[in-house]
């Protein structure tokens, strides 16, 4: 089934009567050549660029609840490539281009919006940071433009310039930066998966990971044994817990962070805008409610649900930064389990278990990744080497110490990342 604007038009007209499902919801085989554990963007996304890109097909994809249910559908939709460090400026620079191309490509309006998005600084020692950053992505191909107080009054009006603890000293702008649609991300990739002969599994929860002399032979789930020859864990807040049925204790902390949307408005934000004394950032839904988030709740938990002092903190940030928000009722709130690492930077490799693969570690970072991740990650799977663009997101640098990534400079504290 192909979507086109004629397609839509005559559907309109004869009572919508042929649409089709968008994937096919299989049940298990006894074994596949690979097994995903995780139906989320990552994982949907690894087995649509293992069919597709190479031919892998007899793939499986197990998902615990339904597809799309975890953090890809509980974030707040921010698509960007301002990355300061090697290794990290790679990938995410990579993960940006496939996003360019990627209605196209799935032939799926994922509504990718690039509206830009603008970080603010507040001090002579953080507009030399964001010089410094904006280099480094113009180095790597990437765009970024330094707007000035008189520039950003043009295009951010609402914001609070003159107030006295954190005035407005000008903001990083990338322009290719935005927003997508994060339901439509994942079903996306599940409808170009099922197309290409994916088994897509839902309600299927793995309880064990079968491994005999150091090799990985399959999984047990709700659902039975499923033997398989390579099997790749990508299931984000949840890492630690698969991974230890694998005799596996992983760098993660899983930490909850909340996210928040108001009321339809009219629409008066045109960018994606970042806060950067308060770690909050805010944009505006294609329905007209804003979407923001801010810090993570400082301690660990897999319960998908945040409190009410971060409720407070993130709230005083917005205010802080644009006290308009504060005329805007909220209608609701969620929270998304994030698999920290001690570096904030994500980890695509093998494991010590040959046959078992690694996808995890994606901080606040996952949702802008997913392109990037699932290309990286069936590169990875399929030829047991590292794709280019994730060479330096390796395991083993949290034994060796060579290679970390502190990307905001904060020290090895998950949950300051």
């Amino acid at each position: 089934m192909r979507f086109s604007g004629l397609r839509v038009l005559r559907e309109g007209l004869t009572g919508n009567r042929g649409w089709q499902a968008h994937w096919r919801d299989a049940s298990p085989k006894d074994a596949y050549d690979v097994v995903i554990i995780g139906g989320g963007g990552h994982g949907l996304s690894t087995a649509y660029y293992l069919a597709r890109e190479h031919g892998i097909t007899n793939v499986a994809v197990l998902e615990k609840g339904y597809l799309g249910g975890g953090n890809v559908g509980r974030n707040t939709t921010i698509v960007r490539a301002n990355y300061f460090l090697p290794g990290n400026s790679e990938f995410y620079s990579h993960s940006l281009k496939l996003w360019e191309g990627l209605e196209q490509e799935l032939n799926y309006n994922v509504m990718h919006s690039q509206r830009g998005q603008i970080v603010v600084f507040h001090s002579d020692g953080q507009r030399d940071a964001a010089i410094r950053r904006g280099n480094a992505m113009r180095n790597q191909g990437d765009d970024a433009e330094l707007l000035s107080v008189a520039q950003l009054k043009k295009v951010l009006p609402y914001l609070d310039y003159a107030q006295a603890r954190f005035p407005i000293y000008g903001g990083l702008l990338q322009r290719r930066a935005g927003t997508a649609r994060h339901d439509a991300v994942a079903w996306g990739y599940a409808r170009g998966a099922s197309d290409r002969g994916v088994d897509l599994i839902q309600n299927c929860e793995v309880t064990g990971i079968d491994i005999e002399g150091g090799v990985v032979k399959g999984v047990q789930t709700s659902r039975g044994a499923i033997r398989a020859k390579k099997v790749a864990v990508i299931v984000a807040g949840r890492s630690s817990q698969v991974a230890a049925m694998a005799g596996m204790r992983l760098p993660i902390e899983s930490h909850v962070l909340q996210a928040f949307v108001t009321e339809g408005l009219k629409p008066c934000i045109d960018h994606v805008v970042s806060f950067g004394m308060g770690h909050f950032y805010i944009s505006q839904s294609d329905k007209g409610g804003l979407v923001f988030g801010g810090d993570l709740d400082m301690y660990a938990s897999y319960a998908a649900r945040g409190n009410l002092p971060l409720v407070e903190h993130v709230m005083e940030a917005g205010m802080t930064l644009m006290p308009m928000i504060g005329q805007a009722k909220v209608l609701r709130s969620w929270g998304g389990i994030m698999d920290m690492s001690p570096d904030g930077s994500p980890i695509i490799d093998r494991a010590p278990v040959e046959g078992l693969y690694l996808n995890c570690g994606w901080c606040y970072g996952g949702f802008k990744a997913v392109p990037g991740s699932g290309h990286c990650m069936a590169h990875l799977v399929a030829t047991d080497r590292p794709h280019k663009a994730a060479e330096r997101l390796r395991l083993d640098r949290f034994r060796t110490g060579r290679g970390l990534m502190d990307e905001e400079g904060t020290g090895a504290q998950h949950n300051l990342h």
